[in-house]
This record gives structure tokens, sequence and C-alpha cells, in this order.
């Protein structure tokens, strides 16, 4: 196993990389729209266009998505994740920091299971929020540190 696959997955759930995203990572079905969505952070986090695109539905997919080299992410929390049948939809919030500027993401996602076994991503409503930590906040890197003595720094 590779250094990255030993470490903790950053889909936050607590598993390493290598028994949670990185299957998925290199083709394996997601069991759950859920396992699906974090499998899709990790790869904003690692930088996976084309995973991105392969799990994006077809009927909504766009035709590039280019990323942003100096975007961060820093933190996923999933909120809630409800199945119907072969259409699913997952609530989550995620941290991320582009340059100095800090935000954090909330959307409500919609999934549909495709015939192949694969859960899609369809589309989301998105809530872009600027966070705007103090000298003495916490980090939101989420170090546990003082955001001055961390990425404020």
């Amino acid at each position: 196993m590779s250094s990255q696959a030993e470490a903790l997955c950053p889909c936050g759930s607590g598993r390493l990389y290598g028994d949670c995203c990185q299957p998925l990572h290199q083709g394996q079905p997601a069991a759950t729209a859920e396992a699906l969505m974090r499998s899709r952070y990790t790869a904003f986090v690692f930088g996976l266009q084309e995973y991105l695109l392969e799990s994006w539905d077809s009927r909504t997919r766009p035709a590039e998505l280019p990323l942003d080299n100096d975007t961060r992410w820093f933190g996923l929390t999933v909120h809630d994740s409800q199945q119907d049948g072969d259409r699913a939809t997952v609530s989550f919030s995620a941290r991320f920091c582009e340059g100095k500027d800090w935000f954090c993401l909330s959307e409500v996602s919609a999934f549909a299971l495709a015939a192949d076994g694969h859960w899609r991503y369809v589309d989301g409503k998105a809530d872009f929020q600027p966070l705007q930590p103090g000298r003495n906040d916490l980090c939101p890197c989420g170090s546990e540190k003082k955001y001055k003595k961390c990425c404020g720094a």
C-alpha cells in the first residue's frame, strides 16, 4: 500500500483512504450515494478530475471540470443522507480555502443509481458562505490551533 492509502481518508469517515474512497476512485461501485459523495469530496481534495467527471450523471455532466490548484479542502461534515429506490440525496458542508479566503460550502446533492450499478451525482443546491476567522478563533483548517498561529500566520 502507498503511504496515501495508509493515511486517514479526507472524507472524514475515520477509515484509511485505502479502505474507504480509494477503491471507488479505482472503479469499485459505491454502496450508497453517501459513499459516492464522500469519494467525490476526496477526489476534490486530491484533484482527481477524471473521477469527478466519471461519477457525474451523463445528463448533467459538464464537458470539462477545471479544478483550481489554489483551492484547498479542509473538512467534510455529512448532515443527512436519504435514499428512495434508485434516487438519493445527501446534505453536507465542506470547508475550503482559496488563497487567503475561507469558505463553507453547504449543499444538498441529488444522486441516481445507474443501470451499471454505480451511483452518479446528478446535481446540487449549493450555498457558499465566506468564513472570517478572527485571530484568536480556532483555525478553520481543523488543526485545533488558533488561526493566528496556524493558517493566519
